[in-house]
């Protein structure tokens, strides 16, 4: 293996976007980088010979660091050992770490390394998350899915039929969801019907039963998809892929509110909240004479849009966050990190698909990345080649390298006035609609570099 000069590797561990604290046997400080002093807010030589739990007083770490006279992250009865900690830095701001640590082995001053990783703004993701930005299944925080959040919780709160209308993956079954589980159904059945997986007759069948005999094959009574969700909600997915015949018999049990089993003349009275959704132009079907009119304002009494991605481009590193995180798990994966520049490429397509696309393509990077750092190299071909940002990322997709992409080549400079950062990052924040990882990019600077200054101009 060839060797690196000490030089050089200085170099390298001086650009790390983690901070590396190197202690020797009595847990002074030796060594640390440049993102491990500005994490704990400090000049080097304050530093070098301070004890390591002095950095962190009132922290459980320094804490059980001073009580049982040793490092509680070589904790060796235990496997790799991680803190994440709130700590309060010399200026009085407030950092939030995560922090483990590797034993060096052979006789050199340093004997271990401590790992930091700022994860502040990764903390008040998940605080928001957990507070604000999710209702059900759907995560958002841009205003398209605020006022998407508002109008569900509104419409829950009526037994009016619900019109979801949106291209196909974008969650039109997870806002349907949201609706039955905030209303006062909510602890009855939710059932949800896909109207295009059945042929016509089944699909009759299916939402409205047979008695005994109705047809070859029916041996016994059974209830409809409206009968078993009597007192709930019943979803009718892809309402637009409905037959005419079907559409009559519809518009009959939204009238009337009960049904009529095949093969039986008398009706069942129904309490049913009804919602339907459809990719498909429903306004236009009607002028083309292939959806009924009266039907089509009948099940339209409380219309709801499901967004395209495109449209909340700002919420993607949050989806793209979650969903690597779940799927992580599946896979039996720590915890997986996306990069900046990954996320600016993910930022910038166009996600014709929706979040179900986005899903296939952070499933398919987990997978090519083996679990560790999702990088632009992992990403689909088609994600890399579509983005005018990943020009540069598309040698490094075929050859299997890493370049850094164009906007990172270069080096931030600030400008002279601070009227004029100040006003070039408002306005940049505008253009990414919100998205500071994307901002980052454009701005060439850190995403570190871009939080410290949004800080210092009271933008946070």
């Amino acid at each position: 293996m060839t060797t690196i000069s000490i030089d050089g590797l200085n170099t390298v561990i001086n650009n790390l976007e983690e901070g590396i604290m190197f202690l020797d046997k009595d847990r002074s400080v030796v060594a640390i980088n440049h993102a491990a002093l500005d994490m704990v807010g400090h000049h080097n030589e304050q530093l070098i010979g301070s004890m390591c739990m002095s950095l962190f007083q009132g922290t459980e770490c320094g804490r059980y660091c001073t009580q049982k006279g040793y490092c509680s992250l070589l904790d060796l009865d235990k496997e790799k050992k991680v803190h994440d900690l709130d700590l309060l830095r010399p200026d009085d701001t407030m950092i939030s770490l995560r922090m483990w640590a590797i034993p060096l082995p052979g006789e050199h001053p340093a004997a271990c390394a401590v790992i930091l990783r700022n994860r502040t703004r990764e903390r008040q993701l998940e605080e928001e998350v957990s507070n604000r930005l999710r209702l059900g299944e759907m995560l958002g925080h841009s205003q398209v899915m605020q006022r998407l959040f508002k109008n569900v919780l509104r419409l829950a709160s009526s037994d009016a039929t619900v019109l979801i209308e949106g291209e196909s993956g974008t969650g039109k079954e997870l806002i349907a969801r949201a609706l039955h589980d905030n209303s006062r159904r909510a602890d009855k059945p939710y059932i949800r019907v896909h109207c295009a997986a059945l042929a016509e007759n089944l699909l009759e069948s299916e939402l409205f039963g047979h008695a005994k005999g109705a047809y070859t094959g029916a041996v016994s009574d059974r209830e409809g998809r409206f009968e078993a969700a009597d007192g709930g909600s019943l979803l009718l997915d892809e309402i637009g892929e409905i037959s005419p015949s079907i559409q009559v018999k519809l518009l009959r049990v939204l009238q009337e509110r009960e049904v009529e089993r095949l093969g039986e003349n008398k009706s069942r009275k129904i309490d049913v909240r009804l919602i339907a959704a459809t990719n498909r132009n429903l306004a236009s079907m009607v002028k083309e004479g292939t959806f009924r009119e009266d039907l089509f304002y009948r099940l339209r009494v409380l219309p709801l849009a499901s967004p395209a991605l495109r449209e909340r481009p700002e919420d993607v590193p949050l989806l793209a966050a979650h969903i690597v995180g779940e799927m992580a798990k599946r896979y039996g994966y720590g915890e997986v990190d996306i990069a900046d520049d990954a996320l600016a490429v993910l930022c910038a397509y166009s996600w014709p698909g929706n979040v179900r696309e986005l899903g296939n393509a952070m499933e398919f990077a987990l997978v090519q990345s083996g679990g560790s750092k999702i990088m632009p190299r992992h990403l689909p071909p088609e994600v890399i080649t579509a983005v005018p940002l990943a020009a540069p990322l598309r040698k490094e997709h075929e050859a299997g390298a890493s370049p850094l992409p164009e906007s990172f080549t270069g080096y931030y400079r600030a400008p002279r006035r601070q009227e004029d950062e100040k006003t070039a990052i408002i306005r940049t924040l505008k253009e990414s609609k919100g998205n500071r990882a994307a901002a980052a990019i454009k701005l060439r600077m850190s995403r570190t570099t871009l939080w410290k200054r949004l800080k210092h101009y009271g933008l946070t």
